[in-house]
């Protein structure tokens, strides 16, 4: 079987080590090989550094994502739970995703105690690992210049810093593709079946953490492989048929399973409309996700956007620019450069394919992100950011060499053009929050600065090619373009104040939904798992919740004395908040209305009476404030928005007459998303208990 050689290494400019004995695998790692520059490996251990410092920057202070956070506590209580990544540990109803990212938190909680480190610990450590994975494909077909910069990139792409310093399913599902993207790469250089299997059970593990988004990169990945490999056709697709069986295998098997057991002996699937994972995966995060509320294939995904309305438009808007847009010009030119650049090369040149693939990478996300009508936050652009990182590394090498060569006529020429219109573009994305604090304004005279004397000294160096010039400009260069994403990310690492059910970076620019979606500097309520110490059960003590310094081991706010829900303002990662639901602060009962008050959980605990559940309240942002407050399990009837079918009067009446259920809170007037049909016999059966508004109190003895 013929199969490509590895390409050669490009030659780097500067010192290099004398040829060596081969050396053991630890001193290469952490000395890098011996034909890399000398100053290639502390650099790469700098930027992880680097990288592990602003995701794990006072740990303490990190607010996660409350829905997540309580499907994990309630995963730690009980393996079934675990399983299906039931929100409460008596397993009522799912989280509306798959349970692999909650797995990896789960079992680091369950290793390590129930704490803020521990969920983050497995966040932390994939972040790190994207970036360090990227590194290494980049460097393999383009060098280690290429790596370094592509490193750099993806540590300091706004977004990514603040997304890895939540408990969203993101940094999980970013790592799984990078792994699939680096076996398919292996798959299509030696030609062997194995690695793109391998490939292919790493998107199926990512479509078990965010469903379809995994898929986004398939396409590329099919043409990529069909493509460059050195195979003849047929061998070529058999092996792409033996890769698609792997695919559905490794993303079906938990939806086949759970969907095979019948209804009542699990819990209800969140998100879906007929208690089924297909569904959800077809519908509430397939084309609801993208047609919004006009898909007509399963559950719509309700058309609420926190990145701005849809358009081509929609990564430079207001609120998305600073997120993710800072080199997407670049990264444009970069590819197209570098493909022009590689025009001639065989049809199983390495390079070509890697430019492929990075560069389907970017369109994909950016077209599916800029184009979906349905659900939208501004952190799932965090998947596209691996693209737009080695596009900038790996096609601003090619388009530096040509231009230092002097080569490929008018693309020779492409690089100052490049460097221009991002500097334009970070200094416009800087205008945008003029004011907002020093580090900008510095950010912006050191992009504004430095893109000027890179250009210049590009030019002025080509004409009196003077090639140290060259060199110099394009050092101004990166760190020109790099200025206005590391303030973004200095600010996301370092704001106290975090939102954690919609994390941004940098400061407020614009809003989505009722003007959210802005930067850092918004609290996410209900966020933080109450217990003195890691590892320790939610107190609910009863103790008022904070109104800021919020993070795990405090009371959340939901349930803090003021009665309001948790969530007040926040958009949770399911966003099917409406504006009205998610702006004016939705009361503790959602589906009731009613207040929902740390002295209330105090005394549903002391009068549980033996029941599974302590109370039912209308959505899952209620219930897993709760659940964090009190340890204890907790009913959302309605799952996130309310809407889910997952509690009928039949349901309830059986749980009240089993003894499993005491308490429900609903609502004097029945409350946006009221089931009308339990609130009224809830009211006409149940007792009222007076002193918290919408509690009442059923025994099996009101069940007719």
């Amino acid at each position: 079987m013929t199969t490509l050689a590895p390409p050669p290494t490009p030659v780097q400019d500067g010192r290099h080590r004398a040829a060596t004995p081969p050396v053991s695998r630890a001193r290469r790692l952490f000395l890098g090989a011996p034909e890399d520059p000398r100053w290639a490996r502390p650099a790469l251990w700098a930027i992880l550094l680097l990288a592990t410092a602003l995701y794990a920057w006072n740990l303490s202070s990190i607010t996660g994502n409350t829905f997540y956070d309580a499907a994990v506590y309630s995963g730690t209580k009980s393996w079934k739970a675990f399983f299906f990544g039931a929100l409460d540990s008596g397993s009522f109803i799912t989280v509306d995703k798959p349970p692999f990212a909650l797995w990896v938190m789960g079992l680091s909680a369950r290793a390590f105690g129930y704490g803020t480190w521990q969920l983050m610990l497995p966040m932390v450590a994939v972040g790190v690992g994207s970036v360090g994975l990227l590194y290494r494909l980049v460097k393999r077909d383009f060098g280690v210049v290429a790596g370094t910069i592509a490193a750099l990139v993806l540590t300091l792409t706004p977004i990514t810093v603040a997304i890895n310093r939540d408990t969203n399913p993101d940094p999980i599902l970013v790592f799984l593709m990078l792994l699939g993207a680096a076996a398919l790469l292996k798959a299509v250089r030696t030609g062997k079946l194995m690695p793109l299997v391998w490939s292919a059970v790493a998107i199926g593990f990512a479509f078990n953490t965010k469903m379809m988004q995994a898929y986004v990169v398939l396409p590329a990945f099919f043409v990529v492989y069909l493509w460059a490999t050195n195979l003849s056709l047929g061998r070529r697709v058999r092996n792409l048929a033996v890769g698609t069986v792997a695919l559905v295998v490794s993303s079906a098997w938990w939806m086949v399973i759970v969907d095979l057991i019948p209804a009542s002996s699990r819990p209800y699937i969140g998100g879906s409309t007929d208690n089924t994972v297909w569904d959800l995966v077809i519908g509430y995060n397939g084309f609801g996700r993208i047609f919004g509320a006009s898909s007509s294939v399963g559950s719509a995904g309700n058309g609420a956007s926190f990145g701005g309305s849809s358009g081509l438009y929609r990564m430079f808007n207001d609120i998305m620019g600073g997120q993710i847009s800072w080199l997407i010009p670049f990264a444009a030119i970069a590819l197209v450069g570098g493909l022009v650049l590689r025009g001639r090369a065989p049809r199983t040149d390495a390079r070509r394919a890697a430019l492929l693939l990075w560069g389907g990478w970017f369109v994909l996300h950016f077209l599916t992100f800029s184009l979906a009508e349905g659900t939208f936050h501004p952190y799932y652009v965090t998947a596209m950011a691996p693209g737009i990182a080695a596009l900038a590394g790996a096609g601003g090498v090619m388009l530096y060499k040509a231009f230092r060569e002097g080569s490929a006529a008018a693309w020779g020429w492409v690089l100052p053009a490049a460097v221009a219109a991002s500097t334009v573009w970070a200094v416009v994305l800087l205008q945008r929050v003029s004011g907002s604090g020093t580090v900008y304004t510095v950010a912006e005279l050191v992009a504004a600065l430095g893109g000027a004397l890179a250009v210049a000294g590009l030019l002025v160096g080509r004409f009196m090619k003077r090639q140290k010039l060259i060199g110099f400009a394009a050092l101004a260069a990166i760190v020109a373009l790099l200025a206005g994403p590391a303030a973004y990310s200095v600010s996301a690492a370092t704001t106290a104040s975090t939102n954690g059910t919609n994390p941004t970076a940098g400061p407020s620019t614009g809003g989505g939904m009722g003007g959210m979606g802005g930067g850092g500097g918004q609290r996410p309520s209900g966020s933080a798992p109450s217990g003195t110490k890691s590892g320790s059960a939610p107190s609910g003590t009863g103790s008022s919740a904070s109104s800021g310094g919020q993070s795990m081991g405090q009371p959340p706010t939901g349930t803090g004395s003021t009665g309001t829900e948790s969530g007040t303002g926040s958009e949770s990662e399911s966003g099917s908040s409406s504006s009205s639901e998610s702006q004016s602060g939705r009361t503790a009962g959602g589906m009731g209305g009613g207040q929902v008050s740390s002295a209330m959980i105090t005394y549903l605990k002391k009068h549980q009476d033996g029941a599974t559940w302590l109370v039912a309240v209308a959505t899952d942002q209620t219930a897993s404030s709760i659940i964090l407050e009190s340890g204890q399990p907790v009913i959302s009837m309605g799952g996130w928005s309310g809407s889910d079918n997952a509690m009928t009067l039949a349901k309830l009446k059986s749980l009240v007459k089993s003894g499993k259920l005491h308490y429900i809170v609903v609502s004097s007037d029945g409350g946006q998303g009221t089931n009308t049909e339990i609130a009224t016999w809830v009211k006409k059966h149940g007792s009222a208990v007076s002193a918290y508004s919408g509690l009442y109190r059923l025994d099996a003895s009101d069940v007719s």
